[in-house]
């Protein structure tokens, strides 16, 4: 019986030593297994956007931007004043009762940028303006001046007689970076600044493919059209940009908006402080961006870049030794992938600045510091006229607050009407002309068989109109 008792002990013994030993066999070695995929490079995971994007944004202070900014932005009123002539009103009730005036009310949003009341906006905001008011963010309204703007970049500034105001300091918008987070801020309606949040989304866009459209910072913040003027601004209340527009089939942002860069519009503003018109600069060369196409059909190496196809006589470019089939890569430490890239940094520049370029020639990377030179079109061969820009002093000599002088004179039939050399054009289809660019691009955006009605003053300082077919 004894025998039977320890048979079936050492049975159960050896029983859960086998049973013990195939646990381990096969149970702790695939946890050893698991634990290994676990840590692997490979390892896949279900994440919550929703909870990440929240989560990133909460470590994000927005409230010292916000602070920052929010009495800074301003409310710009654009009053413009029309007179119609109604004919069938002067032909019932006699001459001079068919004059019909009219008032159109546009509005958008400003940046003060310093303490005694200068102010940017668009120039899409108070293009025609007869009259421009400025809100404040605490309600006090004043009447402001137009002291300059540009079409190129759409910047126009503006001052109010005004002390002690908030003001924005100016970022560098080169040291902006993808992903990083930026305020929104405008004063679209008349009521008190408001903020939106939202990241960089790429930098160097060109809207239209346009040469004369500078390069844009876009975003997703929410920016709509009364927001037009306002600042973009990063984390630490710097202005990086003005929100410009917005790429919308409805009129209403759709999760797309453009800024001008703060450095362009830094350079616009002091050149309309100082000159009363943009001086522009360029590098002094022609091209074409790459791509992979055209890097295999010119055989070069690198896809990305800046194809010069020739370098202008007498230009910075030329002294410094650029050469045609050079491939520019980099403006001072900006890298230039795109024409957009290279036309945004370059007019953030004034004439004889120096950079230095990278460029890539036979495959070698070579430097070579460069003096920028100003950019004259004075040739406006639609009007048969030579034109030049006016400095600020010369303005104020004439008593006038914009216009462009006539250099010379080809077309005969103004000449016979009278027109000479010193005739300052002051403003064409009732908009006003500030540089030989606006003349050039108010022309080229004349439909063909559209009217230009060109206001001039004359050697007494008289007031004469042209009408062009």
């Amino acid at each position: 019986m004894m025998k039977k008792i320890i048979s079936l002990v050492l049975i159960s013994a050896l029983g859960g030593a086998i049973t013990l030993g195939a646990y381990l066999l096969f149970f702790e070695r695939s946890h050893v297994k698991i634990d290994e995929i676990e840590h692997s490079g490979l390892k896949t995971v279900a994440t919550n956007y929703t909870d990440a994007y929240s989560a990133s944004a909460e470590n994000t202070d927005f409230t010292i931007a916000a602070e920052k900014t929010l009495n800074a932005v301003v409310h710009v009123k654009n009053t413009m004043f029309k007179t119609m002539q109604d004919p069938f009103a002067e032909f019932f009730y006699g001459q001079g009762n068919g004059t019909r005036q009219f008032s159109q009310i546009g509005t958008g949003s400003g940046v003060i940028i310093s303490a005694d009341g200068y102010i940017v906006t668009n120039n899409h905001v108070i293009k025609d303006a007869t009259d421009i008011e400025v809100t404040l963010n605490n309600k006090k309204t004043y009447k402001a001046k137009l002291i300059g703007a540009d079409t190129a970049s759409d910047i126009a500034l503006l001052k109010i007689d005004a002390k002690d105001l908030s003001y924005i300091t100016l970022g560098d918008s080169d040291a902006v970076k993808v992903g990083e987070w930026v305020l929104a801020v405008g004063n679209p309606y008349n009521l008190t600044s408001t903020v939106t949040a939202g990241i960089i989304s790429a930098k160097g866009r060109d809207l239209d493919g346009n040469s004369s459209i500078d390069s844009f910072i876009q975003t997703d913040a929410a920016v709509n059209p009364g927001n037009s003027g306002g600042a973009l601004v990063n984390t630490k209340g710097e202005l990086i940009g003005i929100n410009t527009a917005i790429s919308s089939m409805t009129g209403a942002f759709v999760g797309y908006s453009f800024a001008v860069p703060s450095n362009i519009a830094k350079k616009v503003i002091e050149d309309l402080m100082e000159f009363g018109n943009v001086q522009k600069a360029i590098l002094g060369i022609n091209g074409v961006e790459l791509n992979n196409e055209l890097a295999d059909k010119l055989n070069i190496d690198n896809a990305s870049g800046f194809y010069i196809s020739n370098v202008i006589e007498n230009s910075g470019a030329k002294k410094a030794g650029l050469k045609a089939n050079d491939v520019i890569v980099q403006l001072d430490q900006v890298k230039i992938a795109t024409f957009a890239d290279l036309n945004g940094y370059i007019s953030s520049k004034r004439p004889n600045d120096v950079i230095n370029v990278s460029f890539l020639r036979n495959g070698k990377l070579n430097n070579v510091n460069v003096t920028l030179i100003k950019y004259e079109v004075t040739k406006v061969s639609a009007l048969g006229l030579d034109l030049e820009n006016l400095s600020k002093a010369e303005l104020k000599k004439l008593n006038i607050g914009n216009g462009v002088r006539i250099s010379e004179i080809t077309n005969k039939e103004l000449a016979y009407y009278g027109v000479k050399k010193g005739y300052v054009i002051t403003a064409i289809n009732n908009e006003k002309v500030f540089s030989v660019d606006d003349v050039n691009n108010m022309i080229a955006n004349k439909s063909d068989n559209e009217v230009l009605r060109i206001e001039m003053l004359n050697l007494k300082g008289e007031q004469e109109r042209y009408i062009f077919r």
